[in-house]
C-alpha cells in the first residue's frame, strides 16, 4: 500500500471521511484550549466526570427522536451535563461529601442511567457502541455543522474571556476585588466544557470525547513552559490525534473514538518521555551527569 493509498484516498474518495476530518479539527481547535484551562485548574478529571454525565442526556434524546438525532441529543447532553455539575456542587456544599466525591457519586449514577435508558428505548448493541465510543459515520452535514458552530463559539468566547478565565484561576481574589464576580467566570467556563463535550460525543462517542479534550493538554506540558506555547502545542497535538486516528479507524476498521484517543495517548506518552521540557529523558540525563 503506498502513500497515496494509505494518507490521501481515504479523504479523497469518501465523503464520509471528509466530514469527519472537518469535524474532528474544528474539535480539535476548540477543545485544546479549553483543555488546558482545566489542566491549570488542576481539574481534569472533572472534564472525564462531565463526559459521563452527559450520556443521560444524550441517551434520552436518542430515544425519544428514534435514533441519531444531532440536536436532540445535543440539547439533551448540554442539558444532563449542567445537572451532573450542578448537583455536584450542591451535595458538595450541602453535605459531608467532599466535591470530588459528590461528582465520583453523580456521574456514576448518570453513566448507569444513560445506559439504562438506550437499553429500555430499545437500543441496538452497534447504537450503543457508536454513542459510547463514536462513529465516523455518524458525523452527517447537520453534526457538522453543530461541531463547527461549536467551534466557532468556543474560540470567540476565549477571545474575549481569556483574561478574565486566566486570572480566575490564578488570582481569584483579585478578580473579585476588582469588581467581577468569580462564580460567573466559573459559570462560563463550565458552560463551554459541557459545549464541547456534546460536541465531541457527535464524533468520538461521550466515553471518549474528554479524551480529545485532555490528552493533548497532558502532552503539550512537555512541549513548552509558557501557556501560549502549551495553547499552540495541545492544538497541534489534537490536530495530528484526530488525522491520524481517523486513518487507523479507516484502514482497521474500529470505532473512530478509541483509535482517536489512542493516537492522543501515544504522543502523550512520548511527549512525556522525550518532550523538551520536563520529560523523563530530560531529567535521565540530568542525573547521569550528576553521578558521572
Amino acid at each position: 500500500m503506498g502513500f497515496y493509498d494509505l494518507l490521501v484516498d481515504p479523504f479523497a474518495a469518501n465523503a464520509f471521511m471528509r466530514r469527519a476530518l472537518a469535524a474532528c479539527v474544528a474539535l480539535s481547535l476548540a477543545a485544546a484550549p479549553v483543555g488546558v484551562l482545566l489542566t491549570l485548574r488542576r481539574l481534569a478529571l472533572f472534564g472525564d466526570a462531565l463526559a459521563h454525565g452527559i450520556l443521560p442526556g444524550v441517551a434520552l434524546g436518542f430515544a425519544l427522536a428514534g435514533g441519531f438525532s444531532v440536536v436532540a441529543m445535543s440539547a439533551g447532553g448540554i442539558i444532563a451535563g449542567l445537572i451532573i455539575a450542578l448537583a455536584a456542587g450542591f451535595f458538595a456544599r450541602k453535605t459531608v461529601l467532599r466535591e470530588d466525591a459528590a461528582l465520583a457519586g453523580s456521574y456514576l449514577t448518570a453513566l448507569a442511567l444513560g445506559i439504562a435508558i438506550i437499553s429500555v428505548g430499545g437500543g441496538q448493541g452497534h447504537e450503543l457502541m457508536h454513542l459510547l465510543f463514536g462513529s465516523v459515520l455518524a458525523v452527517d452535514e447537520t453534526a457538522l455543522l453543530f461541531i463547527a458552530g461549536t467551534a466557532t463559539v468556543t474560540l470567540l468566547a476565549l477571545a474575549l474571556l481569556w483574561r478574565g478565565l486566566l486570572l480566575e484561576i490564578l488570582d481569584p481574589g483579585f478578580l473579585q476585588a476588582a469588581g467581577a464576580r468569580p462564580g460567573l467566570w466559573q459559570a462560563a467556563f463550565l458552560g463551554l466544557v459541557v459545549l464541547n463535550l456534546v460536541a465531541a460525543c457527535q464524533a468520538v462517542g461521550t466515553l471518549m470525547a474528554v479524551g480529545l479534550m485532555m490528552l493533548p493538554a497532558l502532552a503539550a506540558r512537555f512541549w513548552s513552559v509558557g501557556l501560549p506555547g502549551i495553547v499552540r502545542a495541545a492544538v497541534a497535538v489534537a490536530l495530528l490525534s484526530a488525522v491520524a486516528g481517523l486513518l487507523v479507524s479507516y484502514h482497521l476498521d474500529v470505532p473512530s473514538g478509541p483509535a482517536i484517543v489512542l493516537v492522543a495517548a501515544s504522543l502523550w506518552g512520548l511527549s512525556m518521555l522525550a518532550g523538551p521540557e520536563g520529560a523523563l529523558a530530560g531529567i535521565w540525563r540530568r542525573r547521569a551527569h550528576l553521578t558521572g
